[in-house]
């Protein structure tokens, strides 16, 4: 039912508690995991060099990530078939694009609880996921104020 599970993992942190949730989707369906971190294109727009300094930690980041989070699905089962990517672009936009390129049958996604002015102002990356994907989308709530999470 399900050969690639796709998992979006902000460089910042928010997904330990969906990792549970891919590792027994990817085991129980012999699935392949991709998990992909996003970095925001925006140096591309603005032609500074201290803006390019900041967009290569950002990436750092998004690599140190996902490989984090391939490590902690690994400690849960070290027979899972794991492929990283990061990405530059918007969240949202590589997202879809990588539920294509992957071929991915779900995405596993954490949602914060935000609300009010902070979620109209914010918008929800996975709100924006769940509205145009071709494919299902679990969506794992986080705690706000867990930390590590």
């Amino acid at each position: 039912m399900y050969e690639t599970v796709l998992l979006p993992v902000a460089p910042e942190g928010g997904t330990m508690r969906a990792i549970p949730h891919v590792a027994t989707l990817a085991d129980r369906y012999d699935a392949t995991v991709h998990v992909i971190s996003v970095v925001d294109s925006v140096e591309e727009m603005i032609n500074d060099p201290r803006v390019e300094m900041l967009a290569d930690r950002l990436q750092t980041t998004a690599h140190d990530r996902v490989h984090e989070v391939s490590e902690a699905l690994l400690d849960i089962n070290a027979d899972l078939e794991i492929v990283t990517h990061v990405e530059r672009g918007t969240a949202h936009g590589a997202i879809l694009s990588m539920i294509d390129e992957v071929d991915a049958d779900v995405v596993v996604m954490p949602t914060h609880t935000r609300q009010g002015l902070e979620r109209v102002l914010l918008g929800s990356i996975t709100e924006r996921v769940i509205r145009e994907s071709p494919v299902p989308v679990v969506s794992i709530p986080m705690e706000e104020d867990a930390p590590g999470d």
